[in-house]
């Protein structure tokens, strides 16, 4: 918890000046093969990274589980229930509900890419999408499952879990675990990094932008967005406070005020520190924020430049950066969001 502190706090010197201008004036676009080289100093393509070798039945097992309403007490949600894969790996509500109709407090983020974090929750609990996979399972507000003994003993008593935990997990005398069901979710998850036209013009093809996507990237690095939204994922790499320059409330309308970090550590300095969002596929999971209050991604933008950055960016300047941000959309195929044969 101290190195996020320090690294919260570090972001915060870099992006907290004193006296700073409120207005931003728009930069002539650099030349193509500058702003490429500018572009790939604070962002990776998603093809740049080595990936682990994914078993392909401990993603298929996981598959499975992700879709089964049987990880729910009442048997109503499962994990596709809250991240859509139809629908870029969100529901698109402010927040979800669970096993028994009852809302949650913070939106839920889209599955898509979650594996290329630092750490997961809107609170950063989770150091990675193994660990996720299991809290919201075991969460009263969401699936409800009583305990983990509960869910092992419930899928043991299934006939086709016997034989894919066998299969997937052979050298285990009991292969059905709560930890091997949180792996299994997790190597299907991590299959889930489509590529996006921002990686083919990281790769070096130019040609994909036009005009307005290239100015809106120039203004997104010159306006210093990539001091928090940066790297593989375009952000979910740090904490960061939500509200530099005033109460992020006040600007955003919105009646619940949520303490974020403070609520897990209890430390004053922790008030208002949520996980920096990937930026992946924002343009599909709307509504935005940790309390889904803000339906317009052109509305987000201009309170995120305000609350973080200080500037009032011109409605020129938040089209050309929501024109930016529409080309990191990317799907997955048909066959991943399948939901498997009934079983």
């Amino acid at each position: 918890m101290k190195k996020i502190l320090l690294f919260s706090l570090l972001t915060l010197s870099i992006s907290c000046k004193k006296n700073r201008d409120t207005s931003f004036e728009s930069q002539t676009v650099l030349p193509k093969s500058e702003l490429l080289e500018k572009a790939t100093t604070y962002f990776k393509s998603i093809n740049s990274k080595e990936y682990e070798e994914i078993n392909p039945n401990e993603a298929l097992l996981g598959k499975m589980l992700y879709f089964d309403k049987r990880l729910s007490k009442k048997e109503n949600i499962s994990c596709n229930s809250c991240h859509d894969l139809n629908t870029f790996g969100v529901d698109n509500l402010a927040t979800s509900p669970g096993d028994n109709g009852t809302l949650g407090a913070r939106n839920s983020p889209t599955v898509f890419h979650a594996s290329l974090h630092q750490m997961q929750f809107w609170d950063g609990r989770a150091k990675d999408v193994e660990e996720q996979a299991g809290g919201p399972i075991l969460n009263p507000v969401e699936h409800n499952i009583p305990s983990e003994e509960y869910l092992v003993n419930k899928l043991k008593q299934i006939d086709f879990y016997q034989k894919w935990f066998s299969k997937v997990y052979p050298d285990s005398t009991d292969p059905i675990t709560y930890n091997n069901i949180t792996k299994a979710i997790g190597a299907f998850e991590r299959k889930l990094n489509p590529q996006s036209r921002f990686d083919e013009f990281l790769d070096g093809d130019e040609t994909v932008f036009n005009d307005q996507e290239k100015r809106g990237l120039s203004t997104f690095i010159d306006t210093g967005c990539i001091t928090c939204h940066n790297g593989i994922a375009i952000g979910g790499q740090i904490m960061q406070k939500f509200g530099v320059y005033s109460d992020y409330w006040s600007l955003t309308q919105c009646d619940k005020i949520d303490n974020g970090l403070f609520d897990l550590t209890q430390k004053e300095a922790d008030k208002y520190i949520f996980k920096v969002p990937g930026l992946r596929n924002v343009a599909k999971t709307a509504p935005y924020l940790h309390d889904g209050s803000i339906e317009s991604l052109e509305k987000v933008i201009q309170i995120m430049a305000k609350a973080q950055t200080n500037i009032d960016l011109s409605a020129a300047q938040i089209s050309d950066i929501a024109a930016f941000l529409k080309t990191l959309t990317a799907d997955i195929s048909d066959e991943d969001k399948k939901s498997p044969h009934e079983i």
